[in-house]
């Protein structure tokens, strides 16, 4: 058999040009899907603040800015786990987004979302009720169990909304609240207010979950039925932050445009707040849209400083907490509840929990109560902190 050296060279250069498309398609494949580190570095810190909040070592003594507004009002505090719920919407648009098409809006869609979303709930009810698992008396609503019901929602309305009228759904959202918690009277109260007890979310909890709530109020809960419509808001506002990150755009152009629209959803948010208070245990729509505001600039900022200027020597820390966040949160509130249940013999003969034996004879030894309750929880961040150092060298992340 023979060619010509014309048949050779045709020949070749098909195959240089088949590869070279296909390369292309390959690399442009994996720019659309990489994970952001920048988003993953927010995602460390914000879970290293809730570790950091949660787990003083006297609630006695702690530095206001540890901890949450009395009602109205944000303090650095009530900005941690609405941080949280922007960054589920924002990888909720990474993770869902091959899921989009027609072909693939199918059972084994909805079957994984289900799946997730009743594991992380389930994980918050084993937290609620360990070790006693009283039934009768184990609080439903929390914070793993929020995030599972947003998650769950979010994604069902990220697969079939269309990107346009997100803003809308997010705005009827904010909206319908505002007039539910204002505009409608409270069985039993007549006028509608927004104190703790008596606002309309409380009498719905009471009506659905009594029992079953937050055991320091036992009648309401932060994190009630009727404020999860709001904290549905706030992963929704993520999902928008997540089409733009996802978008053409050059990185400059996101940046800048994520910092001014966290500026105007700031102004916004503060200005709603003379309507319908800045409150995080009620989640209001002004709440929603002021902590919004306040994470889009920090992304923004995470986003200019590690994707785009490649700073990256200082983010090792909160990038290894970021990889295994649920984990990490599952496992040291577990350990801390442990802690509290464990009893052991002080030096007097009292039997007290392991929790204060060590914070007595170790950190008021050494510091101020206020100081030692701090240092106490730095501790605590650092020994987690190492935990899942031996995870993230090993390559091993905890998926739920």
């Amino acid at each position: 058999m023979c060619y010509n050296l014309n048949d050779l060279i045709f020949v070749d250069l098909s195959k240089i040009k088949y590869f070279a498309t296909s390369i292309k398609k390959v690399i442009m494949s994996e720019k659309k899907s990489e994970r952001l580190l920048s988003l993953d570095v927010f995602r460390g810190i914000t879970i290293l603040g809730m570790i950091l909040v949660n787990n003083p070592g006297s609630w006695s003594d702690v530095y206001s800015p540890l901890l949450h507004a009395e009602w109205n009002g944000c303090t650095p505090t009530d900005l941690i786990f609405p941080f949280f719920l922007f960054i589920v919407g924002v990888t909720t648009t990474f993770s869902l987004s091959k899921y989009r098409s027609a072909d693939n809006k199918n059972r084994d869609v909805l079957f994984r979302l289900i799946r997730r979303s009743l594991t992380i709930f389930l994980l918050g009810i084993f937290l609620s009720g360990f070790p006693f698992f009283d039934l009768s008396t184990i609080r439903i609503p929390g914070v793993l169990q929020r995030i599972a019901v947003v998650y769950f929602f979010v994604s069902i309305i990220f697969l079939n909304v269309r990107k346009e009228n997100l803003v809308y759904v997010t705005s009827a959202l904010l909206l319908i609240y505002w007039g539910l918690m204002t505009l409608v009277p409270v069985p039993g109260f007549g006028t509608p207010n927004l104190e703790p007890s008596t606002n309309l979310g409380a009498w719905l909890d009471r009506l659905l979950l009594d029992g079953h709530l937050w055991s320091k109020s036992k009648t309401w809960d932060p994190e009630g039925l009727l404020s999860t419509i709001p904290a549905i808001g706030t992963a929704l506002l993520g999902v928008l932050t997540g089409y733009w990150l996802r978008s053409d755009n050059d990185k400059t152009t996101k940046t800048v445009w994520m910092f001014f629209y966290g500026v105007v959803l700031l102004a916004l948010g503060y200005a709603w707040d003379f309507w319908f208070p800045i409150n995080k245990s009620l989640w209001t729509s002004s709440y929603v849209v002021y902590t919004g505001g306040l994470a889009l600039i920090f992304l923004a900022f995470c986003y200019w400083l590690i994707d785009v200027q490649n700073n990256t020597w200082w983010i090792k820390p909160f990038h290894i907490y970021g990889t295994n966040a649920i984990a990490v949160f599952f496992l040291s509130s577990l350990t801390a509840k442990s802690l509290y249940l464990i009893e052991v013999t002080a030096a007097n003969g009292e039997l007290v929990s392991l929790k204060h034996y060590i914070y007595s004879n170790v950190f008021l030894q050494i510091a101020s109560p206020i100081n030692a309750s701090l240092l106490f929880a730095v501790s605590y961040i650092l020994i987690w902190l190492f935990v899942i150092w031996l995870l993230y060298r090993k390559q091993i992340f905890i998926k739920v």
